[in-house]
């Protein structure tokens, strides 16, 4: 996958914003204001830091080698997935997929109607 790939997959979720609001070279993608999956686009190689289940994140990283603690982020709650090739797209898209679920699952159910 490439950053575009990345981007329009994120943002075809339902409420999903974009921002660069750390710098020039940073995008995030947040729903209800919450950030939900950061690509930093000054790395040499492309890469993507989910919001993860602690207990998930620690087994993500054990079985894919690409998959490293978040950089700045909590490290208990964030994966950096390196997309090296090693990764399937599929995977990457049910890892946006289950990142963006956390997010909404921890919302409000006033912020989730708002969502609809």
């Amino acid at each position: 996958m490439n950053v575009e790939e990345v981007r329009e997959y994120c943002l075809a979720k339902k409420a999903v914003t974009e921002s660069t609001p750390f710098d020039d070279v940073t995008l995030v993608f947040k729903v209800a204001g919450k950030m939900f999956a950061i690509i930093p686009l000054d790395e040499l190689e492309l890469s993507i830091a989910l919001k993860c289940d602690p207990e998930a994140a620690v087994a993500l990283r054990e079985k894919y080698p690409s998959v490293k603690p978040g950089y700045h982020l909590n490290k208990k709650h964030w994966n950096t997935v390196h997309l090296d090739g090693m990764i399937h797209r599929d995977l990457v898209m049910q890892w946006i997929d289950d990142s963006y679920n956390l997010i909404v699952k921890g919302l409000t159910r006033k912020q989730r109607e708002l969502l609809i």
